[in-house]
């Protein structure tokens, strides 16, 4: 057998292991149950410590902030939720007594009127009770003006929000909303009385030193280097089981994987192994390392404020010229699977009708010589005084992605386009040069779903861009009024089969309007120390930690 043949079998295999990790999805398929009992054991007696490695820097401390996947990768071990999902899609109380439904009497049947009991005995790291004025406060920090909330998507159609007893609140939406609960499942909630007395709700001690619910409490953090938590021996549910977790960040991933390799790491996080070390890590002593597929997906994002993207056919011919499957089959062994929408393909909501890429340069250059962007002097385009030049950012250390932009640089140049590279590290480039749109064009992965709903009012509405004024992640600053018409029909049907109808109409008004160039779906490589036990993965949440306090070693 020759090798390209030994390298052709070991893609299918990859190719069936993706999809075996994505069976976890199984959530994404169709509607969710709501009010799954769950019982748990008394504390366990935490030992042991165990170093959990990112390639990014946690940077954003207070949960209720505009902050991206990393962020809660600290906010699951220091923070609770009120419910979440599992990685059947199922929800499971956390502070919550029971998850709201119908069934129980938590919600009404017209979805208007919601009561939630919440548990008893819950205290926050700092021995202050944790009671339901706790929830009020956070529910209506995220609509306080003053505040730069990471979104406001439900919690504007929150009203009358009243605390009943220290362990039960009320409210009501003014009209019904759908991903209400799956919005509710992704809430940390924070402690109102670290707010006292603070004139600006943007800093406070949580910024600096988080005070949760959660499994771990906050014991010191080295900036660029690592987070230390320790257990909190009162928490309200099974676990922890460490006595200490070390958060430690790794900008460089072929350094991650070094150190993983050697022992130093005992989990693997984001940005997991890359798909170059496979079959390396698949043979490593004492290791356990599996493909998983996630909600994840890798695109070229467009700043739509910028006026080289303002011409739909500027988008059509840049999308003509990313050569996807080169990208996805020699940079990362075609481990991901491509895609033309962000939603998840194990999804039920996923549209499989999409339009099929083609990498096709004369295509491209006809689309832009059609358009009458022309080429100057020094081979660049230009139309109206504004150039086909602009730059591309993402995550410095991250070779495949670097890789990526290179190849992706070399293609638009055959079309006339100029894209320059620049680079940030993590904390730079994900910082207000994200949130606030400052970039050019990106190489981003994101989940944009909420849960397992296919909601993504907080990524594609209009009205929730933070550079046009907005409080949300449109980060992109796309603006479209079919696209925000859809957006507000889906999330008031509460009918999956009409949701779907919906929501595969909107995937295919993004699909012709490209505000990003969708690239591939991740199945992304986890691995830890084979003395661990918990990690699972779990396509309905956007980041490993969602179970931490289930970790245990030996």
């Amino acid at each position: 057998m020759t090798d390209e043949k030994k390298h052709s079998a070991h893609l299918n295999r990859r190719q069936t292991l993706m999809m075996m990790g994505a069976a976890g999805a199984a959530g994404l398929m169709g509607p969710m149950a709501i009010g799954r009992d769950r019982a748990f054991a008394a504390n366990a007696d935490p030992s042991g410590q165990l170093v959990l490695a990112f390639s990014q820097e946690p940077t954003v401390f207070n949960p209720l902030m505009p902050h991206i996947e990393v962020d809660e990768g600290l906010y699951y071990a220091v923070y609770d939720t009120l419910f979440d999902f599992d990685p059947a899609g199922e929800f499971f109380p956390i502070l919550a007594a029971e998850v709201p439904s119908v069934a129980n009497g938590g919600i009404s049947a017209d979805g208007l009127n919601w009561s939630l009991k919440l548990k008893e005995g819950v205290t926050w790291h700092d021995g202050t009770p944790f009671t339901a004025e706790d929830v009020k406060f956070s529910l209506e920090l995220t609509m306080d003006p003053d505040f730069r909330s990471f979104r406001s998507t439900g919690y504007k159609l929150m009203e009358n929000i009243t605390v009943v007893s220290p362990t039960e609140l009320t409210w009501t939406m003014s009209e019904p909303f759908a991903p209400m609960a799956a919005i509710l499942a992704s809430t940390y909630i924070v402690p109102k009385h670290v707010f006292d007395g603070v004139a600006d709700k943007n800093d406070t001690i949580l910024n600096t030193a988080p005070i949760g619910t959660g499994p771990f409490k906050f014991k010191s953090r080295m900036a660029g280097d690592h987070i230390e938590l320790e257990a909190n021996k009162d928490y309200h549910m099974d676990g922890p089981f460490l006595e200490t977790l070390i958060i430690k960040y790794v900008p460089d991933l072929n350094v991650m994987y070094t150190q993983f390799k050697s022992g130093d790491i005992d989990v693997i996080g984001l940005q997991y192994i890359t798909p170059d070390h496979l079959e390396e890590a698949e043979k490593l002593e004492g290791k356990t390392v599996k493909v998983a597929g996630t909600a994840t997906f890798e695109s070229i994002g467009l700043n739509m404020t910028r006026p080289q993207f303002q011409e739909l056919a500027v988008r059509q011919a840049l999308y003509a010229a990313i050569d996807k499957t080169s990208i996805i089959d020699a940079l990362y062994y075609g481990v991901p699977t491509p895609t033309e929408t962000y939603m998840p393909q194990q999804s039920y909501y996923y549209n499989e009708s999409l339009p099929k890429h083609e990498f096709n340069i004369e295509k491209a250059n006809a689309i832009l010589d059609e358009a009458g962007w022309v080429k100057g002097s020094d081979g660049i385009r230009e139309k109206d005084g504004v150039k086909l030049s602009f730059s591309n950012s993402t995550t410095a250390g991250n070779h495949l992605r670097e890789q990526a932009q290179q190849f992706i640089q070399q293609t638009f140049a055959m079309i006339g386009v100029q894209m320059e590279i620049k680079n940030f590290p993590p904390a730079v480039m994900w910082g207000d040069y994200w949130m606030n749109s400052e970039f050019d064009s990106v190489v981003v992965g994101l989940n944009t779903l909420a849960g397992a709903d296919p909601d993504t009012s907080d990524y594609f509405m209009s009205t929730m861009s933070p550079a046009l004024g907005g409080s949300g992640q449109n980060t992109f600053a796309y603006q479209n009024p079919k696209v925000d018409e859809l957006l507000t029909k889906g999330a008031a049907n509460f009918v999956p089969e009409e949701r779907k109808a919906i929501y595969e109409e909107m995937q295919a008004v993004m699909r012709d309007d490209l505000p990003f160039l969708p690239m591939f779906q991740y199945a992304v490589i986890k691995g830890w120390k084979d003395d661990v036990t918990g990690p699972a993965p779990n396509v309905n949440n956007r980041i490993d930690t969602w179970n931490v306090r289930d970790w245990k070693r030996g």
